[in-house]
């Protein structure tokens, strides 16, 4: 016959003693069946439903007397831990600089008798929580235009901060940064509309008119017409003309505004590309000098006089005649010799030009 395979026993159960109570702790513990078996009580363990407990060894001893030891020292560490924090709030409340500061201003303030020591008190203040405001102008700028420059919006929510300052209760328990926050985008918000030339109500007509023309536009499939969105809108004609008539106002722009990013260090701007008529073209200014110096070509001084004279100084012939000691008529007859010569050599040249 085959040998049998080993078989496997359950677990076995080894008791440490803590000093409240007991602590049951299971391992397993595999074992051979042709290995020698277990004795009864020994000192290792016994197996699971023998009823007899185990013997405690000098290792087992030595085991519960060390978890003994970190517990003690563990209740020690938790009652230094209590006494430290019953030190820790019965201990009196230190006062920050910062709060300080609030106390003496708000007490110069309520009494109003030293102004000087007031202002330096609101300036402490000012550079204490200045960063709210540069947080503030630079989240709004990102949102705003490129014309907008973000030293404007510091400089304007400088005034709200300097009127949070004042208004600020601090035995109300409200932290100045929550109320400071409001105050600062509100004195930005003021500025910016200041700035606008456009009224607020102009601007929420048009925003209504440009909703309405979305939602047609998203319904229809097309570009809506007037009349539907005269219809969607509810108003009358003629406060439907004046709302679209307004909200075309002239736009204008910064010629400072970066026009298009380049490869070098300069960025081109508007007031470099954008068109000045009034500016002479040189090639035209050349072009036409050449001109005249052809016309003019074989015309004695006299004849060069009564064209000037005549053409670009809009002078008669009779006051031609006058300035140059000559009749009328004879101003009038070189004035006629002088157009067919002109005309004949501009035939001539004609394929030139």
């Amino acid at each position: 016959m085959a040998p049998k395979r080993p078989t496997r026993h359950g677990c076995l159960v080894v008791k440490l003693v803590w000093a409240n109570g007991p602590l049951v702790k299971e391992r397993p513990r595999m074992s051979r069946a042709n290995a020698r078996p277990l004795k009864e009580g020994s000192v290792k363990g016994v197996a699971r439903g023998s009823g007899v407990p185990p013997k405690r060894s000098g290792r087992t001893a030595t085991s519960a007397l060390r978890l003994r030891s970190a517990k003690e020292l563990a209740d020690h560490e938790t009652e230094d831990l209590v006494e430290l924090t019953e030190q820790v709030v019965d201990a009196p409340a230190q006062v920050s600089p910062i709060d300080a500061t609030w106390q003496a201003f708000k007490t110069l303030q309520a009494d109003g008798d030293n102004p000087v020591e007031l202002e330096r008190l609101r300036n402490v203040l000012i550079e204490n929580y200045l960063h709210i405001v540069k947080f503030n102008a630079e989240r709004l700028r990102m949102k705003l235009p490129s014309e907008v420059d973000v030293d404007d919006l510091n400089s304007a929510g400088l005034f709200g901060l300097m009127d949070a300052i004042k208004s600020f209760e601090p035995s109300r328990g409200v932290k100045f940064e929550t109320f400071c926050a409001q105050r600062v985008k509100g004195a930005i918000y003021d500025e910016l509309r200041s700035m606008d030339w456009v009224p607020r109500l102009v601007r929420s007509r048009t925003a209504k008119i440009e909703r309405i023309r979305k939602d047609l536009q998203g319904r229809l499939g097309r570009k809506p017409t007037d009349e539907e969105v005269l219809a969607e809108s509810g108003l009358t004609r003629e406060d439907f003309d004046k709302v679209v008539k307004d909200s075309r106002p002239v736009g204008t722009v910064s010629l400072n505004r970066k026009w298009f990013e380049t490869d070098s260090s300069r960025d081109v701007r508007e007031i470099d590309v954008i068109e000045d008529n009034r500016q002479a073209d040189p090639l035209q200014s050349v072009g036409k000098a050449d001109l005249k110096l052809l016309l003019t070509k074989g015309l004695s001084r006299a004849e060069r006089l009564i064209v000037v004279l005549y053409y670009y100084e809009e002078m008669t012939m009779k006051e031609i005649g006058m300035t140059l000691d000559l009749s009328e008529s004879r101003v009038s007859q070189m004035h006629s010799s002088i157009l067919a010569r002109m005309k004949a050599q501009m035939q001539h040249r004609m394929k030139e030009l």
